[in-house]
């Protein structure tokens, strides 16, 4: 059934709210006169004024009205009062977010930092990549471990298959870090790092080449000033061996291939195997992938008797080498922690920030010699990455049918 206001019975609040005109020309009507004006004396409730009969009773739909009326006065002021402190607590949660997401990137680029710095001092006095990398993924190991004993983490609910289907990323994740270690043990970190600007190069072949994602024309001219960057700054790097550079770029391969191969094939996920737990994960089975190869290579070299009869300083090292594997650990879990937060572009840009600071900071500390033309090279292949990250996000227009 429809309401009297709903077929224009009765008129809107606003329009019944019309002055009464004072004069001679009001029959029956009372006035009351007051400071030199003149105004109408109001009616009781109930009652209404009229020309020809004076006070009457109201009839019922104009009393519905005022009490419709009423209704609306009474919920429009509390909706208005509301209205501000729900303002306000929306406006304050976004700060709460934009200041943790800052606090994360903080923390990001820290721990980054913190873990170049240390692993290369260790790397500079015990040059044996294989075992370092095996203590970084034992670190982690241990780390995730405790995460899930102690509810941390939610201990994922895993199948043999999806451990075979996760296993090639383990391989690669594995390689991916072995490499980077061995060109930071050769090279200056900066040098390393430019080198890893190299990146998104090898993504879009091999996202071609195995996924037949063909590249933008704009992504591709993307990659000019990367290359060019990278040949330039290599030409002039004062740390540069073959070694080095190869490793680093055995790094870019090997990551990169992790992520087409994450994509090709495509790891069913349970709702506890989040990105942290995969990650966790694959830390664990790399550690028990590359522990029987490091003692069919190098052998154990972190032993105390190994650093005693070496020379080096036990707790020096060994307190280092824990710090850099606790940053390795971290420094990529708080990035899977941002990746949640953000789009894929905004953690691309600021993994190419965060390549910057972690350049300018161990030239700093470790007081690399920089050349003018190397700095440029270096800046190209950066500003490179950042155009890369930026068009990477255009989608191509559909043709028209």
């Amino acid at each position: 059934m429809q309401s009297a206001a709903a077929v224009g019975l009765v008129r809107p609040c606003a329009a019944r709210a019309r002055p009464l005109a004072a004069g001679p020309s009001h029959r029956g009507g009372a006035v009351s006169v007051s400071g030199g004006g003149i105004r109408p004396v109001l009616p009781p409730r109930g009652l209404r004024l009229s020309a020809r009969a004076g006070l009457v009773p109201a009839s019922p739909l104009e009393e519905e009205e005022k009490r419709r009326c009423r209704a609306e006065r009474d919920v429009a002021a509390s909706a208005s009062s509301s209205a501000a402190p729900g303002a306000g607590e929306e406006a304050g949660g976004g700060l709460v977010k934009t200041l943790q997401l800052g606090a994360l990137f903080g923390l990001w680029y820290l721990f980054n930092i913190y873990f170049n710095i240390y692993n290369k001092q260790v790397l500079k006095v015990l040059p044996y990549p294989i075992n370092i990398t095996t203590v970084q993924f034992a670190v982690g190991t241990t780390i995730a471990l405790f995460m899930w004993i102690t509810g941390i983490l939610k201990r994922p609910k895993i199948s043999g298959a999806q451990l075979l289907a996760i296993l090639p990323l383990a391989i690669v994740h594995t390689m991916g870090n072995l490499f980077t270690n061995m060109s930071l043990g050769k090279v200056a970190v900066s040098f390393t790092h430019t080198i890893k600007a190299m990146e998104p190069f090898f993504s879009v072949l091999l996202s071609a080449i195995f996924l037949g994602e063909l590249p933008t024309p704009w992504v591709v001219l993307s990659l000019l000033p990367i290359v060019g960057g990278v040949a330039l700054a290599s030409l002039t790097e004062a740390s540069f061996n073959w070694a080095g550079f190869w490793s680093a770029m055995a790094s870019n391969v090997t990551f990169q291939s992790r992520n087409v191969l994450s994509k090709k094939l495509m790891v069913k996920k349970e709702e506890s195997l989040d990105n942290i737990n995969l990650f966790s994960i694959i830390t664990v089975m790399s550690f028990f992938l590359l522990a029987p190869i490091t003692l069919l290579t190098e052998g154990v070299k972190v032993s105390p008797a190994v650093l005693q009869s070496a020379g080096l300083n036990l707790k020096q090292v060994y307190t280092r080498s824990l710090i850099a594997a606790f940053c390795f650990h971290a420094y990529q879990q708080v990035s899977y922690m941002i990746l949640a937060r953000v789009s894929p572009v905004t953690h691309s840009v600021g993994n190419c920030v965060k390549r910057v600071v972690v350049i300018v900071t161990s030239v700093l500390f470790f007081r690399t010699p920089v050349s003018p033309v190397n700095s440029l090279g270096t800046g190209v292949a950066l500003a490179g990455v950042f155009l890369y990250s930026q068009l990477k996000r255009l989608k191509p227009k559909a043709k028209a049918t």
